[in-house]
């Protein structure tokens, strides 16, 4: 059985929005000042390269539909090599090689493609697809490269409505250029406490330490 991973560039106040800047948001490219530092890069690599396979939104696909299958090198020729799985109703003619559109009951399709590999299927991006699929409880593991920006306004990975999600921080470390990358699994549903403590028998005892 295979593990779905996904991988997100997102900010302090956490936009995912276009961090590449192919997007037209006013805001784009917000990765760009950042150098990941070669730490950054061998872990999008290393990252890559323990996938199998590709899962998109159709917005991240096109994009990287558009940028990639003109480049070469270790990274490009992997992506281009891999197959590549778009979730999308309105995508009839991929023309990026390796492209398979997934329509129809899309929690059974990522679920077969899980069973059917050993390896990594990998989500890069992909925002509104990654938050279906949470809620969807189909999310092995998440990677997060935090850049250390706040831009203030913009698609946020977490909306301020949505599924609740308890999270086991994996791994983390910080980058030579200040981007920490963290791994979390999902753990299911957090649980809640309600506090028994008397909120006024606090503020009495706060308000007797300042006197004394």
């Amino acid at each position: 059985m295979g593990k779905l991973v996904v991988s997100e560039f997102i900010t302090l106040d956490g936009v995912i929005e276009d961090p590449g800047g192919s997007e037209d948001y006013v805001h784009g490219g917000w990765t760009f000042e950042y150098d990941r530092g070669d730490d950054g890069n061998e872990f999008k690599l290393d990252e890559l390269m323990e996938a199998e396979a590709q899962l998109f939104g159709r917005v991240t696909y096109e994009g990287f539909a558009q940028a990639w299958p003109s480049r070469e090198g270790d990274f490009a020729d992997k992506l281009n090599n891999d197959p590549k799985y778009v979730v999308s109703t309105s995508l009839t003619d991929p023309q990026w090689a390796g492209t398979t559109v997934l329509t129809g009951d899309v929690a059974a399709a990522v679920r077969d493609l899980k069973a059917q590999q050993d390896g990594e299927l990998l989500v890069p991006g992909s925002g509104a697809l990654v938050r279906w699929l949470l809620a969807n409880d189909l999310v092995d593991q998440l990677d997060l490269l935090t850049y250390p920006v706040v831009i203030g306004q913009g698609t946020r990975l977490f909306p301020d409505s949505g599924p609740d999600v308890a999270l086991d921080l994996v791994n983390s470390r910080t980058t030579s250029r200040g981007i920490t990358i963290q791994t979390y699994r999902p753990l299911g549903r957090p649980e809640y406490v309600t506090s028994t403590v008397d909120p006024e028998h606090v503020m009495r005892d706060a308000t007797s330490g300042r006197r004394s």
